[in-house]
C-alpha cells in the first residue's frame, strides 16, 4: 500500500484540508448546520490545499499497457471515454509505484507523476507555476515531495511537503 501523508514544517499549526482522509479513502467536509455563513454547504477554508490532495491522492486512470500483469485499472471509470477537448483526467499515476522498489530513478518518475496531476491546476489557472521537488530516503522507505505554488503575482500561495510511504512488509500491510 502507498500512503500520502502530508507534513507539516512550518512554526504555525498544520490547518489540514476541507478532506476527511481516514487513510483509505477521503470525502469532503462539510459546515455544520450552525455555520454563519454557509450552513450545511463544502467547506472551503483551505480550497488550494484540498485541490493539491484531490490531485494527488485520487487514482487516476491509465492505459493497460501501463498496468503490470494482476493489476486492476483505478481511477473515475468516465475519464476513459468522457473527457472533453482540453480536459484533462483527474488525479495521480503515483498509485502506480506502490509495486515499485526505491530504486534509482524513482523519482523523476513520481516527480512527473506530481507535476502531471498538478497540471489540471495550472490549466485552470489556479496557479501560474508549479515547483516539485522529489528526493528518495531509502532508509525511511519513503520519498518526499515538497510541492510549491505561485499566483499571478509571483507569490508563492502554497508550499507543502508530502511522504509518499511504503508501509508493506511480507505482504502484509501494517
Amino acid at each position: 500500500m502507498l500512503k500520502i501523508i502530508p507534513v507539516a514544517e512550518a512554526a504555525e499549526p498544520y490547518r489540514a484540508p476541507d478532506l476527511v482522509f481516514d487513510g483509505v479513502a477521503a470525502d469532503l467536509v462539510l459546515n455544520s448546520l450552525l455555520h454563519a455563513n454557509n450552513p450545511g454547504d463544502l467547506q472551503s477554508e483551505q480550497a488550494l490545499a484540498t485541490q493539491v490532495l484531490i490531485c494527488l491522492m485520487t487514482d487516476r486512470r491509465v492505459e493497460a499497457s501501463e498496468l503490470r500483469d494482476g493489476d486492476t485499472n483505478r481511477g473515475w471509470i468516465g475519464d476513459s471515454f468522457d473527457t472533453m477537448d482540453g480536459e484533462t483526467p483527474l488525479g495521480s499515476r503515483l498509485w502506480l509505484l506502490r509495486r515499485s522498489a526505491l530504486t534509482d530513478g524513482i523519482e523523476a518518475l513520481a516527480e512527473s507523476y506530481v507535476r502531471e496531476a498538478l497540471q489540471p491546476l495550472l490549466d485552470q489557472q489556479a496557479v501560474v507555476r508549479a515547483d516539485v521537488t522529489v528526493t528518495a530516503d531509502r532508509i525511511a522507505n519513503r520519498l518526499d515531495v515538497t510541492v510549491s505554488l505561485y499566483g499571478r503575482d509571483g507569490a508563492q500561495v502554497f508550499n507543502n511537503r508530502y511522504e509518499l510511504l511504503w508501509r508493506q512488509s511480507n505482504g502484509v500491510d501494517g
